[in-house]
């Protein structure tokens, strides 16, 4: 009787292909568990010397080369996840990576699941949580600016931050404590030890990360600017001047831009996400009514929106209509098109619509100025070591700095006082994982690719 292969308890190996679908002249299957070195020999035939890369020659069950390459080798906990790791990288082709991804299975492994990695290194102690995320915002970067502040999170200097504030606040939160026991002189002696001083400087501290964090969403997400008005005022030819490119279709003829059409182009690092939209007005066309309805749909989703008009006539009452229909709160920013017709120069002025900006989308005179109202805008202003955030993250710091205002205003009252830190502390901890539901690290790892 054939000797049964090692394998593996089920729950504790995960494996997976790990770099990107389709072919590629280095492929890489990922293994991470207990005891991987038992996997190995079954694979190998050898137990491979930790952190060092040895050519290998990996086989099927009956002994048959399926593929080789290098073999690496992480016994935990020094290893990405904490456990054992293993590494092997063959070549690239997608039928080649799958039969290694099958042989590993066939030894007791079972396939990972998104950001299971990840997970895992988190779970082991290896990241925190914003260190976790910054893995796949650095994948996912699509400036310079931003794969440098994903690096600068993952890195941990985000993480330090947030618990510099985090040691602050524990520490104020054991004197305020401590006091309790002695109501008769409890605020006497928070004065003495400077609690108040404290807070007010716990405040300003959150202030300047949270002013960061903010930067850091931008170079993250980017921002969502449409184009409106009215058919030929000129928004398609803005957005090819803005794209350097001839993107969308540009005639004399009203109603030209059905659909919408988008671009983004990078301003300072920050990802500038622009859609081209059907011109706004009545129309009885069926086609042209449904891009119109489109339209509107992106105005609601903007973070600005940019209402063009022709110079040569200003804002009219069908563009005061347009305004009027806009969502509440929303920003814009009224653009005075075509220059270059009107004997017009580039500004950036008020009227009284708000800011507006003079330009020529044909000769690009102006453009420039537009770009940079739109960083202002959206609260963008250079910031040396700006790391990567999340909605999440400015949700946690916006909820921290709400309990500490609550704090201040508890007073006499302490009691409340002390509860009012202890949320706070527990929103900020959100951040690094410190106070996590599991259907966050869900929500937060599901969006990973397989493999990391």
């Amino acid at each position: 009787m054939a000797e049964k292969p090692p394998t593996i308890p089920r729950p504790d190996t995960i494996a997976a292909i790990a770099t990107a679908p389709g072919r590629g002249g280095i492929g890489v299957v990922r293994i991470s568990g207990r005891s991987l070195a038992r996997l190995a020999e079954a694979l190998c035939g050898r137990c491979p010397a930790p952190r060092l890369a040895s050519v290998a020659t990996f086989r099927a069950a009956d002994g048959s080369a399926i593929d080789s390459g290098l073999l690496l080798y992480f016994p935990g906990p020094n290893s990405f996840t904490g456990e054992d790791v293993l590494e092997l990288h063959g070549h690239g082709g997608p039928v080649v990576l799958q039969m290694l991804l099958s042989r590993c299975l066939d030894l007791g492994a079972r396939l990972a699941e998104p950001g299971e990695f990840t997970r895992r290194a988190f779970l082991n102690g290896k990241l925190d949580l914003a260190q976790a995320e910054a893995v796949i915002d650095l994948i996912d970067a699509s400036t310079v600016a931003a794969a440098r502040s994903a690096v600068r999170s993952l890195q941990g200097r985000f993480s330090k931050e947030i618990r510099t504030v985090l040691d602050q606040l524990v520490e104020l939160r054991a004197l305020v404590e401590a006091t309790l026991d002695f109501p008769d002189e409890e605020i006497d002696f928070l004065e003495a030890a400077d609690a108040f001083g404290r807070l007010e400087r716990l405040s300003i501290l959150l202030a300047e990360i949270t002013d960061r964090a903010q930067q850091g969403r931008l170079l993250q997400g980017g921002l969502h600017v449409v184009l409106a008005g009215q058919p030929n005022v000129g928004k398609s030819s803005l957005l090819n001047c803005l794209a350097g490119d001839e993107l969308a279709i540009v005639t004399p003829v009203a109603g030209t831009t059905r659909d919408v059409v988008r671009s983004t182009l990078n301003v300072e690092g920050i990802p500038l996400h622009v859609i081209d939209t059907a011109g706004l007005r009545e129309t009885d066309d069926e086609v042209e009514r449904i891009g119109i309805q489109r339209t509107w749909r992106e105005i609601e989703k903007a973070d600005v929106a940019v209402l063009i008009v022709d110079a040569r006539h200003g804002v009219q009452d069908s563009d005061r209509t347009i305004l009027e229909q806009f969502p509440a709160g929303l920003t814009r920013i009224t653009v005075y098109n075509k220059i270059d017709l009107a004997e017009g120069q580039p500004q950036l002025h008020a009227d009284c619509e708000g800011i507006a900006i003079s330009l020529s989308a044909r000769n690009g005179a102006g453009v420039d100025l537009l770009k940079q109202e739109l960083l202002r805008v959206a609260g963008w202003h250079p910031a040396e070591d700006v790391f990567i955030a999340r909605e999440r993250h400015l949700r946690a710091l916006a909820e921290t700095s709400v309990h500490l205002l609550a704090a201040k205003k508890c007073l006499p009252q302490l009691e409340l006082f002390a509860e009012e830190l202890r949320m706070a502390q527990q929103a900020l901890g959100s951040i690094t994982g410190e106070y996590s539901a599991d259907d966050l690290l869900g929500d937060i790892f599901g969006r990973f690719c397989i493999g990391k």
